[in-house]
Formats: C-alpha cells, structure tokens, sequence
C-alpha cells in the first residue's frame, strides 16, 4: 500500500467511525483516531482547538444538536505529498456539503425547521496512522442565506448549493498515476505565481490573458457566500477579481500551511494566506486601515493542461471581525432586543 492510500485509509475509517457515532462517544472516537498532541483549526468563532475533548465541545457537539440527523455528503477526497515542505509531510483532504434538519440554532443562527446545507472543506495531516492536525473550513454565511439572515450587501456573484465537479469523478479512493498530480501541481504553482508577480508589481488590473494561461475560457470559481460564484474568465474577472484587486490594497502573501495534489485535483489552505487592507468597496464595506488576515482555502479540478472548477473558502466572518464587525454578535444583540 502507497504512502497516500494508507493515509486516506485512516482518513476513511476516521470519517466512517465518526459519523456513525452515537454524541456520547464523539470524544472517543475521535481520540481513537488522532494523536495525543491533536491540533484542530476551525473558523471563526472556533478558532484553534486542542485535543479530541476540545474539537468536540467547541465545534461538533453544537453542529450536531443543530443539525439532526447530520449527513455527510463527500464531493472531492484526495491525498498528496505537502509541497510546502518538499513533501515531509501526507495531507488529505474532503470537500462537500453536510446536510441537516436545521431544528436548533447554531451560532444564534435561528432554526428554520427546514434542511440546509453547510458546505466545507476538511484537511488532515496524517502521521503513523494518525490524524495529527486538522483544518476544518466551512461557510457559515451560506447557513445565514438558508435561514433569511444575510448580513451583508448583495453579492457581486451567484450564490446557491454547489455542486460538486463536472466530471463527477472527485473521489479519488483507488491509486493514482503520480504523474497526473506532477502535472496538477505544475499549473497550480504557476498560477500562483503569476498573480503573486501582479500583486509585486502594485498593479490592481490583471489582463484576461495572464488568466487564460492556467484557466480554461470556461472556467468556474465557487466562491464563498459574501461574493458568490462566477462563470468564464470575463465574468469571474467581473464579478470577482477585478474588485477583489481594485478594493484591497497593500497585499501580502503569507504562504500556505498545506499546498498538494492527487489526479487532477489539487488544493490548500493557510493561515492565514493574505493580509491585506480594504480601501472602501470590498464586500459592499467602507474603508478600513486595519491590515486583516485573510484565511483561505482553494480547491481545484484540471482539465487538460489548465484549471477548470475552483472551490473556495474564506473566513470572511473573521476577516471583518478584525475591522470591528462582529456579524455574530451583531446577531445575538438583535435578538435579545
């Protein structure tokens, strides 16, 4: 067995144990999986966790008494060798939406007796048969949506349930050619590079060209609720990154904590990936000299020698936290008014 279908079969029997457990046993079945040193990551308001007890208390006992029965729908499972340290380290990753009987409320968030998904993002560090680290990404705002509770304005992209890859064929259980990964990781890491050149340069415009190096014309760019999800280059750049670019100032890339890929699928996460200022306009907002961290996640699908789908994750609720807007507790004060 490869290093990589080892580290998705702990992954696998972690998932399987897990949600299959009565809440009485979540620590346990956690800790059975994970090391003793377990570092958790959540977004906003859950941010770092330590050990089984913790995660559970702080993140999944809430989410499971909200959302009952839980269900979780996988679109994309795929391992690889961490590129961020010459491949030190196997990370795993699963995307896809859960689904729940939103009957008690989460965050404040009031119930609406109805089914709502919650899509996310979960990566795992895997060391001797352990989970050792996990990332745990998911949109809290889609869930605001759901409920008739949207807090920002409106949305420069769509915004709906995603779907999961086009070509139905993201999770990737069985052995893949290493080759393919080679050639998945090669484009992301030039498209990565060539933004951070723009981002350099102190240039907000980005030519359609530059894109259409890594991106198909067709491209498609899941983007987190607060921006919405666009389709082509001309309308992602529209819709998305040309305001993105325009709107924030003095960016900064810090790098990412997990960058791998497997097949044609590939992704990462930091933490935070960017810090940058908002110059008045992004998300709608007012101008803020506060330099916030932006935490992301990406996950992508090639096609061909270039990139097709984007899935991505951004802790907005934290990134506006750190300008004074605590969406969350603006929230709670209007309710107990």
């Amino acid at each position: 067995m490869s290093q990589f279908q080892g580290a998705k079969k702990v992954v696998r029997k972690y998932i399987k144990a897990f949600d299959e457990a009565k809440d009485e046993d979540l620590v346990k079945v956690l800790k059975a999986h994970t090391s003793d040193n377990y570092h958790w990551r959540g977004m906003h308001p859950f941010y770092e966790q330590e050990g089984a007890a913790a995660v559970v208390k702080s993140f999944w006992q809430p989410l499971k008494n909200a959302f009952s029965p839980l269900q979780r729908r996988e679109d994309m499972f795929f391992a690889g060798a961490n590129d961020c340290d010459d491949g030190q380290t196997t990370w795993v990753v699963n995307v896809g939406n859960f689904l729940g009987l939103f009957d008690e409320p989460w965050l404040d968030i009031p119930p609406t007796g109805k089914m709502v998904f919650l899509r996310y993002a979960e990566f795992h560090c895997v060391v001797d048969g352990k989970i050792v680290e996990t990332a745990f990404f998911c949109d809290v705002l889609s869930i605001m949506d759901q409920a008739g509770h949207y807090p920002l304005p409106p949305m420069t992209g769509a915004a709906f349930i995603y779907p999961g890859p086009r070509t139905h064929d993201g999770l990737l259980f069985e052995e893949q050619n290493p080759d393919e990964a080679l050639k998945t990781m090669e484009v992301l890491n030039k498209m990565i590079a060539d933004l951070d050149e723009l981002n350099k340069s102190g240039s907000y415009d980005c030519p359609p060209e530059v894109l259409a190096q890594t991106w198909n014309d067709d491209m498609i760019w899941y983007g987190p609720f607060g921006i919405g999800a666009s389709y082509t280059i001309p309308r992602y750049q529209e819709q998305h990154q040309l305001p993105f670019r325009e709107n924030l100032t003095d960016k900064v890339f810090n790098g990412h904590i997990a960058r791998f890929a497997e097949g044609s699928y590939c992704g990462f996460f930091g933490w935070p990936n960017l810090t940058n200022k908002n110059k008045g306009g992004f998300l709608g907002l007012p101008k803020s000299d506060v330099k916030a961290e932006m935490r992301v996640v990406d996950i992508y699908r090639r096609e061909g020698d270039k990139l097709a789908e984007n899935w991505v994750y951004i802790d907005i609720l934290y990134y506006l936290y750190q300008q004074g807007l605590d969406v969350l507790g603006r929230m709670r004060e209007m309710k107990s008014k």
